[in-house]
């Protein structure tokens, strides 16, 4: 790599990681209780114990690093679905793994359950979904990239009519819960080391097939002629990316955009190069999560609002800002 193009990517890694930093801090002061800078080190620091700590320490924390987790699955996961698909409108979704999660989470709120009860049931419709499209897809002993897009459409479409059927015979008292959850709400998150874990896992999975990504990229003839497994490569990093989509939906519910935006983002800032492109998606992208979030809950609070409104809110123009400059980041 040019030591001009190396002293770039340090430095769009360097501003991604400082702007981690204060988001995480503005993250932990705002809310509608007042936490000063000197009350979050004393917290931290496990000096004397005061509601602010206690707010910060068993509230904020987890709740800003489940954010990040989850939006840096997301981003990782749209980051590898455009490569694969070597389609720029590609997301996270597009194998309604979202769908079959949608589709546990909302019996889970219909039986009662909450916490880790919906979490699982969650867990376990997106893996089920997952099952199903690649079961499906794979048919008479083999897949394409659009038989495998169309089963997923069919079984997102399906989960679809699923939960709005769920949703019309819902009682009052649940329809609240249930449409949070569908619009994405991470005040439910309980605790963010799995999530982090699945994050830290999936990226470790990942940044080895960097290079060969980077030659699927270009086409999946010339990465072939150049002896990657094109079949196997594509096979293992759907999974991985359907495993972090499902790890960050069970966490966090459906949330839009930060998977289609903010690889495009990335790209622009630090160039198709996989090996640097996953790591600052996953930076960028639980960056600009726990900013939403912390809007989410702070903008009318103490009323929260659903955290994947507002990333559709900020993701549909810087999208179609990024649509102006197509032939800068193809």
């Amino acid at each position: 790599m040019p030591s001009s193009r190396r002293r770039r990517a340090l430095f769009v890694l360097t501003a991604l990681l400082l702007l981690a930093g204060l988001s995480l801090g503005a993250a932990l002061l705002a809310g509608s209780v007042a936490v000063s800078p000197l009350e979050l080190l004393a917290g931290f620091a496990g000096g004397e114990s005061s509601l602010a700590a206690e707010v910060v320490l068993q509230l904020r924390l987890p709740r800003a690093l489940s954010g990040f987790a989850c939006g840096g699955l997301l981003a990782l996961a749209g980051a590898l679905m455009q490569v694969l698909l070597r389609n720029p409108l590609a997301d996270p979704y597009v194998l309604g793994i979202s769908g079959g999660a949608g589709v546990g989470a909302m019996a889970a709120i219909l039986l009662g359950l909450s916490g880790l009860g919906i979490d699982s049931f969650a867990f376990a419709g997106a893996l089920g979904a997952l099952m199903l499209v690649f079961g499906l897809a794979h048919g008479d002993g083999s897949w394409t990239q659009t038989r495998l897009l169309l089963t997923g459409v069919i079984v997102a479409s399906g989960c679809g009519a699923l939960v709005a059927l769920m949703l019309s015979l819902a009682p009052e008292s649940k329809l609240r819960g249930m449409l949070f959850w569908l619009m994405g709400d991470l005040s439910q998150s309980l605790s963010p080391w799995p999530t982090l874990g699945f994050l830290a896992l999936a990226l470790l999975l990942a940044l080895p097939f960097a290079r060969e990504l980077n030659l699927l990229a270009r086409s999946a003839e010339s990465a072939q002629t150049l002896g990657v497994a094109v079949g196997r490569l594509r096979a293992l990093v759907y999974f991985i990316a359907a495993l972090a989509t499902a790890a960050a939906v069970t966490s966090a519910g459906s949330i839009g955009f930060i998977g289609l935006v903010v690889p495009h983002l990335a790209r622009l800032a630090i160039g198709n190069d996989q090996r640097l492109l996953l790591p600052a998606a996953v930076l960028a992208g639980g960056t600009l999560l726990m900013a939403a979030d912390t809007l989410a809950r702070t903008l009318i609070a103490p009323e929260q609002l659903p955290v994947g409104v507002l990333t559709a809110l900020l993701g549909v123009p810087i999208f179609l800002f990024l649509l102006t400059r197509t032939g800068k980041y193809r």
